[in-house]
C-alpha cells in the first residue's frame, strides 16, 4: 500500500519538473524575450548614411555647391562665364582721337628773322597729351591793329598740319612792305595768336622794342616746318 502511493508522487514531481523544463525553453525561444532585455534594432537592418546639408555655427543648414557653379560653370569667375578680351590700343591718328590745337593746349613764341627781311616766324607746341589739328592758318592780332591780317593763299598745305604731343608747327608773317608801299605804319608791342573755330587767343611776347607793321601785314598757313613758312 505505501508502495503505490509513492509511485503516483513521483510520477507527479517528475512531471511538475518536465514542465517548468518546457516553460523556460519557451520564454528563451522565438517569439518570447526575456523579462528586463530592452529591444534593440537591428544595425544591418538600418539604411545608409544619406549626405546632410552642412550646418553653419549658427545653427542654419548650408548646401555644399560644387565648384563649378560657384565660378559661374566655366572656370572664369565671372557671371555669365565669359571673360572679357583686352581692349586693342587706341589708334592716336584716328579721327574720333584727335583735338583742335587751341590756346588751351598749345604754346606760342613770336621770333623775327634776318632773312627775308620784315618777317617774324611763329613757332607753336603741342603742350597737350593728345594729337592736335592746326586748321588753316593763325589768327593773328597786333596791339591797335583794326583787323586781322589775310593768309596768302599759295602757302596752302595739301593737308592740315597736325601735332603730336610735344611736337611743333609754324607759319609765317610778313610784317610790313619795306619800300613805303604798305603805307606809314607803326610799332606794336603785343600781339594775340587766335584759332580757326575757337574763340580764346593767347598772348604772345614780342621783343622789347616791338615790331613795326603797316599795310602789307599777310600770314602763312600753319606748316609742318620753318623753311616752308619763311619762304
Amino acid at each position: 500500500m505505501r508502495a503505490s502511493v509513492r509511485r503516483p508522487r513521483l510520477l507527479a514531481v517528475a512531471s511538475l519538473a518536465i514542465a517548468s523544463l518546457a516553460l523556460t525553453a519557451c520564454d528563451k525561444g522565438e517569439g518570447v524575450r526575456e523579462e528586463g532585455a530592452a529591444s534593440q534594432p537591428s544595425r544591418s537592418a538600418q539604411s545608409p548614411a544619406q549626405d546632410k546639408p552642412a550646418t553653419t555655427p549658427g545653427g542654419a543648414a548650408t548646401a555644399k555647391t560644387p565648384a563649378a557653379k560657384r565660378t559661374g560653370g566655366t572656370g572664369t569667375g565671372k557671371a555669365g562665364g565669359h571673360a572679357s578680351a583686352p581692349a586693342a590700343d587706341a589708334d592716336p591718328d584716328a579721327p574720333e582721337n584727335r583735338v583742335p590745337c587751341t590756346a588751351d593746349n598749345t604754346e606760342v613764341v613770336a621770333t623775327p628773322v634776318s632773312r627775308p627781311l620784315n618777317h617774324m616766324l611763329l613757332t607753336i607746341t603741342n603742350t597737350g597729351s593728345t594729337l592736335c589739328d592746326l586748321t588753316d592758318y593763325p589768327i593773328v592780332k597786333f596791339e591797335g591793329a583794326q583787323s586781322v591780317p589775310p593768309v596768302m593763299e599759295h602757302t596752302k598745305p595739301q593737308a592740315v598740319t597736325s601735332l603730336r604731343p610735344g611736337k611743333k608747327g609754324y607759319a609765317g608773317v610778313i610784317l610790313s612792305a619795306g619800300d613805303g608801299r604798305g603805307g606809314k605804319g607803326y610799332t606794336a608791342r603785343s600781339l594775340e595768336i587766335g584759332f580757326q573755330g575757337s574763340d580764346k587767343m593767347t598772348e604772345v611776347a614780342l621783343q622789347a622794342k616791338g615790331v613795326h607793321i603797316d599795310n602789307s601785314l599777310r600770314v602763312t598757313y600753319w606748316l609742318t616746318t620753318a623753311e616752308d613758312a619763311l619762304s
